[in-house]
Formats: structure tokens, C-alpha cells, sequence
């Protein structure tokens, strides 16, 4: 479909456009609030500062595409592919993620506050400084990721992969980490305050001036 005839009809009322194919369009600042891209195929698509709240995006795909600044609150973007996608700076806030492919993507100043990441794969991705406080990541792959300097309070990183991973100066205060891979991870640093490490595999992990003041220790592995 062109772009043209997309956001004509989207401005007729239109909101339904699942499966459509618009790779490579341009719709940089787009208002498409709660439009439906439902198996929608946008590769290398162009949607930065495009409005996306309150959208629906499961299925699509977003491989390459650039989303810089992009507002997705509130979207459900469930088994989505997003591999290598620009999403520099958006708003990813309360989206729904589960099961999404986010290998290689750019997150950088990214907002993830409360998003479900349930069973995503973010390997090999940077995600330094990234805002995931109170995140849902259970049973993500996150390994050899760069989480340095995260905010990761209140996450639910339970049996969350983060072999390897670096998690330097990282904020897990109050995270679950229960049943998580952190064998070989770098947690130096990192703030681990009050979070549940029960059965948390912390193998070979380095934790130099690492704060577990309060953290629920009972059954973790590799720990002492």
C-alpha cells in the first residue's frame, strides 16, 4: 500500500490495516494512535517521533526500521520482530513485548517502565541506562547484553538469561531475580538491595562492591 493512501484513510476513520504492506514508507511524525498493524510488514520503515500509543503491532515487522523517539506507549507489540530496529529515545512505556525479537535493536534512552518483556530476545543488544524499573522480563534471553547502569528496580527477572551479561552499576533494588543465569555476568557495583536471589545461578559472576544488604540469598548458587 502507499503511504499516501495509508494515512489518507487512517484520517477517513480507518484504524484496521492488519497485514498490510508499507517497507520502507515514510511516516515519520504520524499521528497513527491505536491504529491496527496487526502482521503488518514495515522493514526499514521510517516512524520517527510517529505517535503509535494505544496501538496494536502484534506480529508485525519492524526489522531495520527506525522508530527514534517513537511514541508506543500502551501498544501491544506481541511476537513482534524488531531485529536491529532504531528505538533510540522512545517511549515504550506499559507496551506489551511478550515474546518479541529485539536482538540488536537500539535502545538507548529508551523508556521501559512497566513494559512485559516476558520471553523477548535481547542478545548481544545495549541496553545501558535503559529504564526498565518495574519491567516484567520473565524467561527473557538477555546474554551478553550490556545492561550497565540499568534501572532494573522492581523488575521480574525471574528465570530471566543473563549469562554473561553486564550489569555493572546496574539498579536491581527489590528486582526477582528468582531462578535467573547470571553465571559469568558482571555485577560490580551493582545495587542488588532487597532482591530475591533464591535459586539465582551467580556462578563465576563478578560482584566486587556489589550492595546485597537485604537480598533474599536461600538457596543461591555460587554465591559463597
Amino acid at each position: 500500500m502507499k503511504k499516501e493512501e495509508f494515512l489518507e484513510r487512517y484520517a477517513d476513520g480507518v484504524r484496521d490495516f492488519s497485514g498490510v504492506d508499507l517497507s520502507g514508507a515514510d511516516l515519520s511524525w504520524a499521528d497513527l494512535s491505536g491504529v491496527n498493524l496487526c502482521g503488518a510488514k514495515l522493514t526499514g520503515a521510517n516512524l520517527t517521533e510517529a505517535n503509535l500509543s494505544g496501538s496494536k503491532l502484534s506480529g508485525v515487522i519492524l526489522t531495520g526500521a527506525n522508530l527514534t523517539e517513537a511514541n508506543l506507549s500502551g501498544a501491544i507489540i506481541k511476537f513482534a520482530r524488531l531485529f536491529a530496529a532504531n528505538l533510540t529515545g522512545a517511549d515504550l512505556s506499559e507496551t506489551d513485548l511478550s515474546e518479541t525479537n529485539l536482538n540488536g535493536a537500539k535502545l538507548s534512552g529508551a523508556n521501559l517502565t512497566g513494559a512485559n518483556l516476558s520471553w523477548v530476545e535481547i542478545r548481544n543488544t545495549n541496553l545501558s541506562g535503559v529504564n526498565l524499573c518495574g519491567a516484567k522480563l520473565t524467561g527473557a534471553a538477555i546474554h551478553d547484553s550490556n545492561l550497565s547502569k540499568a534501572d532494573l528496580r522492581m523488575a521480574d527477572l525471574r528465570m530471566a538469561d543473563l549469562r554473561m551479561a553486564d550489569l555493572s552499576k546496574a539498579n536491581l533494588n527489590d528486582a526477582n531475580l528468582n531462578h535467573a543465569k547470571l553465571t559469568d555476568a558482571n555485577l560490580s557495583g551493582a545495587d542488588l538491595s532487597g532482591a530475591d536471589l533464591q535459586w539465582c545461578d551467580l556462578r563465576w559472576a563478578g560482584l566486587t562492591d556489589a550492595n546485597l544488604i537485604g537480598a533474599n540469598t536461600k538457596n543461591t548458587i555460587g554465591l559463597f
